[in-house]
């Protein structure tokens, strides 16, 4: 028999942080760095944890490069060539360097990224478990999931990082598709305790659509957080310019959209419906203007709540139910 659980679960919408005491005086005492060593491959790495997704229009060499810059990091789409691959490394040796002094190992040593968009198949695991066997030293990244007994059951086939999120991207439709999903930060909060009971780690992917998202989701308990509509339409993301009407616009669209697949494997088969948008993106000009916004709103929201680093965060972390998070007399923009 359908069941319905009846505690209420909620989304980054739906909350604010409480401010608190902080003996703080400035933005620029806050320190974003985070050091981590993971459960499964026994690796490290040190960075400001933020990630642009591994989609064809945000996860570019070009991210990668610009990203870099700030000390956060890209996951790659998998759509480039070994020789892409091998061009990118041989011209751009200082970003790859920096790669490596984040991870604190060697080319072979870097993040390996199984993504599906339903990480509940038995299959899933049991591939994860194959990966695991297969490079043994290598961080995992795998999902994505939105439960605790999956994070759990992922972290124990050999994970070290879970990518969380089931719906809440800009341009998924999965929810609208199918009728399932999970409110973003509830997930965040019960995966992220699951995750950190076992000494594993997730990553809160999707549903970020400003830096107080971001902040939120850090705040819920999550280590790392990944970025694609944020991160979209930047001169770094993938796609052509396009002008319309004298403006400038990028395209921007899920990996599982027509667009995508029509892109990468010839069309939607017959025996699926595609289960992402796409959309035009006001072009937005270099991506180091929107990663200071990012990373001083995160700053500000730890002066706030009196955390001094991005790893007290969490702990200074109180979240208040809202009806309403803007003024928005002048409208939605700013």
């Amino acid at each position: 028999m359908p069941r319905i659980e009846n505690d209420i679960k909620l989304d980054f919408k739906d909350v604010l942080l409480r401010p608190k005491r902080s003996t703080l005086k400035s933005r620029s005492e806050v320190d974003l760095m985070r050091s981590y060593t993971f459960r499964n491959s026994k690796g490290s790495y040190r960075g400001i944890p933020i990630v642009a997704a591994n989609m064809d229009t945000v996860g570019t060499f070009e991210m990668a490069l610009a990203l870099s810059k700030f000390t956060l990091f890209t996951a790659i789409h998998k759509h480039y060539s070994v020789d892409d691959w091998k061009e990118f490394a041989t011209k751009n040796q200082e970003c790859v360097q920096s790669a490596q002094g984040q991870v604190k190992g060697t080319l072979t040593d870097w993040y390996i990224c199984v993504d599906v968009a339903n990480g509940y198949s038995e299959h899933f695991v049991h591939f994860v478990k194959d990966v695991r066997q297969k490079y043994p030293t290598q961080t995992i990244m795998a999902g994505n999931v939105v439960t605790g007994e999956m994070v759990e059951e992922l972290i124990l086939a050999g994970a070290d990082i879970i990518k969380v999120g089931i719906g809440p991207g800009s341009v998924c439709t999965t929810r609208k598709k199918t009728g399932v999903g999970y409110p973003q930060l509830s997930a965040v909060i019960e995966c992220a305790d699951a995750a950190h009971g076992l000494g594993g780690h997730i990553i809160s992917d999707g549903g970020c659509t400003c830096p107080g998202d971001v902040s939120k989701a850090f705040g819920a308990g999550a280590d790392f957080v990944m970025l694609g509509g944020m991160l979209a339409g930047h001169s770094e993301s993938g796609g052509e310019v396009i002008e319309k009407n004298g403006k400038k616009y990028k395209l921007f669209y899920g990996m599982s959209s027509d667009t995508a697949m029509k892109r990468h494997a010839g069309g939607v088969a017959e025996y699926r419906a595609s289960e992402g948008k796409t959309v035009e993106v006001v072009y937005k000009g270099p991506v180091d203007v929107t990663i200071r916004d990012v990373l001083g709103g995160v700053r500000s929201t730890c002066t706030y709540v009196g955390a001094g680093k991005l790893k007290e965060l969490s702990r200074r972390t109180t979240f208040i139910r809202v009806t309403q998070q803007l003024n928005t007399v002048f409208g939605n923009d700013n």
